[in-house]
């Protein structure tokens, strides 16, 4: 997922139907070891294109509700707050794509890949 904002701001939550929690996270190097880890914000500068995506920053849903199969609609909803302190929810609806996929078929802009997760 591309996150593009025409003024400078921050995505502050994200919410889904799908699992009791939904969770901004990074993948860092941390002292040679990657790292993962929820962070509470996610800086969105004005014109800047932010990626989410494996191995970097990315959606972690918590407890699914069910198991999430290849092309499930998934809904999802971002809030954005600017820095003016103005909030705008973003409602996005993806279809879900296999995490594992060759590098011959991989599309590089697919829009969402989905996994449970337990913390």
């Amino acid at each position: 997922m591309k996150l593009t904002s025409d003024k400078d701001g921050k995505l502050i939550e994200a919410k889904s139907n799908i699992s009791k929690a939904v969770e901004i996270h990074e993948m860092a190097m941390q002292d040679d070891v990657m790292k993962m880890r929820q962070i509470p914000t996610l800086d969105l500068p004005n014109g800047k294109q932010v990626e989410l995506k494996p191995g970097g920053y990315h959606i972690m849903f918590i407890d699914l509700h069910n198991q999430v199969k290849e092309n499930d609609e998934v809904e999802l909803q971002l809030v954005v707050e600017n820095n003016d302190g103005s909030k705008e929810t973003i409602d996005i609806k993806a279809l879900a794509k296999p995490l594992t996929k060759s590098t011959e078929t991989a599309k590089h802009d697919e829009p969402m890949s989905m996994h449970k997760h337990g913390h």
